[in-house]
C-alpha cells in the first residue's frame, strides 16, 4: 500500500497537468481563432471597399483619339477649310489636327449619363463637351441634355471625327456651325427604345432644343434663344441589303444688330443697300435653315459596303461685310445674305481594311448675286465673302488595326470667278485662286 500511494499521486499529478496543458492548448486555439476572424472581417471590409471602388470605375470610361498630319497647299498662306489658313509664306506643315480625351460616367440603370471631352492640339487645350443627360424612368425613350454639346441639326455634325473618312467636314457646315458645339438645352425622344418597338413610329427619331446662338464658348449676347430640331426617319431594308436613314432639319434664331446700319440685296441692282434706321440699332435679324439629309447604305457582294449620303441646306444669314459667317461683331454693320449649298459623299469599303472616298460640295453664300456682280461696281459692297466655292475631295483610307487608320486625301477647291472690273483687293478671284491641299493623316483611337 505505502507504494501504490506515490503511484497513486503521480498519476493525480499527471492528469492535472494534462488538464492544465489542455486548457492552455484550448485558450492558445481560441486566442488563435479571434485573429483569423478578425483577420477575415478585415479582408471583408477590404473587399468591400474595393468592390465599390471597381463599380464605381465600371460606371466611367475613357475614350479618345489623336490625329497626327502632314499637309501641302498649292500656295503658299492661303485660306482654308481644311483644317484652318495656312500661315504666311507657309505652304506645308505638320500639325496635331485634334487630340481628344472623353470621359463618361453612367449611372447603374443608365438614366444619367456625364460626359466631358477637351481637345489638345499645338494651339492649346479646349473644351469640347460638357454636359448632363437624363432619361425618364418610365418610358426610358425620352431624354433631356443641357450644357456643351453638338448642334441637333442634319448628318454632318453629330457624325464623329473619328470615323468620319473626310478630314473635315465641309465648307457648308464650317461656315454655318463653326466648332459643331453650342451651349442650350436639348430634348431627344427616341420611340424605337421602347414603347413603340415593332410598330411604325419606331423609325422615327426627333431631337429639337434651345440655344444660345453664339457658339460654345461665347457668352450670350441678348435674351432670346435659337431653336434647333431634327426628325430623322430610318427604313431598314434587311431582306436585300439596303438600309436607308434620313431627316430634316430647322434652325431658327437671329442675330442683334450692333450698329444702325443693316445692309440687304437689291434684287435689282445686285447690290447691297443700306437702311440707317436709327431703331435697327438692338433689333434682331432673321438666321433660318432648313435642311434635309439623307444616308443609302448597301452591301455589295464580293466587294463591300457602299455608302452614299447627301444633305441641303439653304436659308438666311446674318454676317458682315468681310465674312460670312454668322454675326457676332460688337460694332460691325450688319449684312443679311440668303445662302445654299449641298454636298454629295460616296464611300466604298473594299474588304474590311480599304476604303476609297470622293465627295462634292457646293456654298453660294449669296444667292441674290452671281461671279459677274462681285466686285463690277465701287458702290456694290460685295466681297469675297460673297463668293461661291465647289470642292471635289479624293480620298483613300487604310485600316492597319482596330486602333489605327491612315488617311490620304486631297482637296480640288474652284471658287467662282468674280467681274473682270473688280479692284485689286479681288484680283486674285478674277480666277480659280490655287488653294488645292493634300493631307496625310495617322489617327490611333481607343
Amino acid at each position: 500500500m505505502s507504494r501504490i500511494r506515490p503511484l497513486i499521486v503521480m498519476a493525480v499529478l499527471l492528469i492535472v497537468a494534462a488538464q492544465g496543458q489542455q486548457d492552455s492548448t484550448s485558450e492558445a486555439l481560441q486566442d488563435q481563432i479571434e485573429k483569423l476572424r478578425g483577420q477575415l472581417e478585415g479582408f471583408q471590409e477590404m473587399f468591400a471597399e474595393t468592390n465599390n471602388a471597381v463599380e464605381t470605375l465600371k460606371k466611367l470610361k475613357f475614350s479618345g483619339y489623336v490625329q497626327s498630319q502632314f499637309q501641302s497647299a498649292q500656295t503658299a498662306g492661303i485660306a482654308s477649310f481644311a483644317g484652318g489658313n495656312f500661315p504666311s509664306a507657309t505652304a506645308t506643315r505638320f500639325s496635331v489636327r485634334r487630340g481628344r480625351l472623353k470621359a463618361q460616367y453612367t449611372n447603374d440603370l443608365t438614366l444619367s449619363r456625364f460626359v466631358l471631352q477637351i481637345d489638345v492640339t499645338q494651339g492649346g487645350v479646349g473644351i469640347k463637351d460638357a454636359y448632363v443627360s437624363v432619361k425618364d424612368p418610365w418610358t426610358r425613350f425620352i431624354a433631356v441634355t443641357a450644357g456643351i454639346f453638338d448642334r441637333p441639326f442634319g448628318f454632318e455634325i453629330s457624325y464623329s471625327s473619328s470615323s468620319r473618312e473626310n478630314p473635315e467636314r465641309t465648307r457648308l457646315f464650317q461656315t454655318l456651325f463653326p466648332g459643331e458645339r453650342e451651349l442650350g438645352a436639348k430634348i431627344e425622344v427616341l420611340p424605337s427604345q421602347m414603347l413603340f418597338n415593332g410598330e411604325w413610329l419606331s423609325y422615327f427619331n426627333l431631337k429639337a432644343g434651345f440655344f444660345n446662338g453664339t457658339g460654345s464658348t461665347t457668352n450670350e449676347n441678348d435674351s432670346r434663344k435659337d431653336f434647333i430640331g431634327r426628325l430623322g426617319m430610318e427604313f431598314p431594308l434587311a431582306d436585300i441589303n439596303l438600309a436607308i436613314d434620313g431627316g430634316v432639319s430647322l434652325y431658327r434664331g437671329s442675330a442683334r444688330a450692333n450698329s444702325k446700319k443693316v445692309y440687304s440685296v437689291n434684287d435689282a441692282m445686285r447690290e447691297f443697300v443700306a437702311d440707317s434706321t436709327a431703331s435697327n440699332l438692338g433689333n434682331p435679324y432673321d438666321r433660318s435653315y432648313l435642311g434635309a439629309d439623307v444616308q443609302v447604305y448597301y452591301d455589295l457582294p464580293v466587294l463591300g459596303g457602299i455608302s452614299v449620303r447627301a444633305e441641303y441646306i439653304q436659308g438666311s444669314q446674318p454676317s458682315t461685310s468681310a465674312d460670312n459667317k454668322v454675326y457676332t461683331s460688337a460694332t460691325a454693320d450688319l449684312y443679311r445674305r440668303e445662302f445654299r449649298g449641298f454636298y454629295v459623299n460616296v464611300i466604298q469599303n473594299i474588304g474590311v481594311d480599304h476604303q476609297v472616298v470622293l465627295r462634292y460640295d457646293q456654298f453660294d453664300p449669296n444667292t441674290q448675286v452671281t461671279g459677274a456682280n462681285i466686285g463690277a461696281t465701287a458702290t456694290a459692297r460685295l466681297t469675297e465673302a460673297d463668293i461661291a466655292y465647289s470642292t471635289i475631295g479624293v480620298g483613300y483610307i487604310y485600316h492597319w488595326d482596330d486602333n489605327v487608320k491612315f488617311v490620304f486625301y486631297y482637296d480640288l477647291v474652284t471658287n467662282e470667278s468674280v467681274s473682270i472690273s473688280a479692284p485689286a483687293s479681288l484680283a486674285p478671284y478674277k480666277t480659280d485662286v490655287n488653294d488645292n491641299v493634300l493631307t496625310f493623316r495617322t489617327q490611333f483611337r481607343f
